[in-house]
């Protein structure tokens, strides 16, 4: 039994080691791309093209990200514009979807149920199958170009109306009870007891919209035709079309596109963390 028992735990110690080392192995196949975009934003334009391929750059070169603003593609102009577009598609994200899930959530209505099955079946139709039906809306509201067509389209989501009304569900009833007892309006109910208990939710849906909002290219490029509201993507193709042999610029664009979103989640990763965590106990 003594012999069984060593080799049963030899057999785990290798199980473990091979586990791991497969996981290391993905780790690297996944952040490896990633790595050397960093440090091809570094490098001059003869080192990204030589080979064999430099993983770490032979004479550092920081004014690739100086450049990258100086070109004839405003950069700058797309990054602001990313900005502010992607910030107040998350502050109307947060608001609404909000205010639905503790509607759909709190309330009793007739037709409640089937207005939230009507919002759930929306999540499967994709975004490709209603793109000529919503330019033509916003081509109708006089929206060509504009800041409201980048915004509006996107201010409320299925998905965030469903994460919402999921975790305020399991807000207790009798917190909501007793501020009405006590004269509460339910704007303030809404605001002061059921977005402060909604924060894990709250944190997890701006994170996600965020992220998903950032990096939109289609929608930007159907009903944007001008700089004054062309989005960082679209920025970085046109740049690409501009200037195709300056990879060591398009890099270092490439880098600064993604440091909102590093930046984002280094910021709030203990608080998304915990709001995953939250989230597990959600009710259905």
């Amino acid at each position: 039994m003594t012999g069984l028992g060593r080799g049963t735990g030899w057999r785990r110690v290798v199980w473990g080691a091979a586990f791991y080392a497969c996981l290391c192995l993905v780790c690297v196949v996944f952040v490896a791309p990633v790595l050397w975009l960093v440090s091809a934003a570094f490098m001059t334009r003869s080192d990204i093209t030589e080979t064999p391929i430099h993983l770490i750059p032979p004479v550092w070169r920081p004014q690739n990200f100086v450049d990258i603003f100086r070109s004839g593609v405003n950069i700058g102009r797309y990054f602001a514009n990313s900005l502010f577009v992607t910030s107040s598609v998350v502050l109307l994200n947060v608001f609404f979807c909000s205010l639905t899930g503790y509607s759909l959530a709190k309330f009793r209505y007739p037709g409640r149920d089937l207005i939230f099955t009507g919002i759930l079946g929306t999540i499967m139709v994709p975004f490709n199958v209603i793109v000529v039906p919503l330019y033509l809306t916003v081509r109708q509201l006089g929206w060509i170009d504009t800041y409201q067509a980048l915004i509006l389209p996107f201010g409320m989501s299925a998905f965030g109306i469903f994460l919402m009304r999921q975790f305020i569900a399991g807000i207790p009833d009798d917190y909501i009870a007793a501020a009405r007892v006590d004269g509460a309006s339910e704007p303030r109910i809404f605001v002061q007891i059921v977005l402060p208990l909604a924060r894990p939710a709250i944190t997890t849906l701006a994170i996600l919209t965020f992220v998903a909002n950032w990096d939109e290219f289609l929608w930007p490029l159907v009903v944007v035709n001008s700089d004054a509201h062309r989005t960082l993507p679209i920025g970085l193709a046109r740049f690409l079309g501009q200037y195709e042999n300056q990879w060591h610029l398009l890099m270092a664009g490439s880098v600064i596109a993604a440091l909102p979103v590093v930046i984002l989640f280094l910021a709030m990763q203990r608080r998304f963390l915990e709001s995953l965590g939250g989230l597990s106990g959600i009710k259905g």
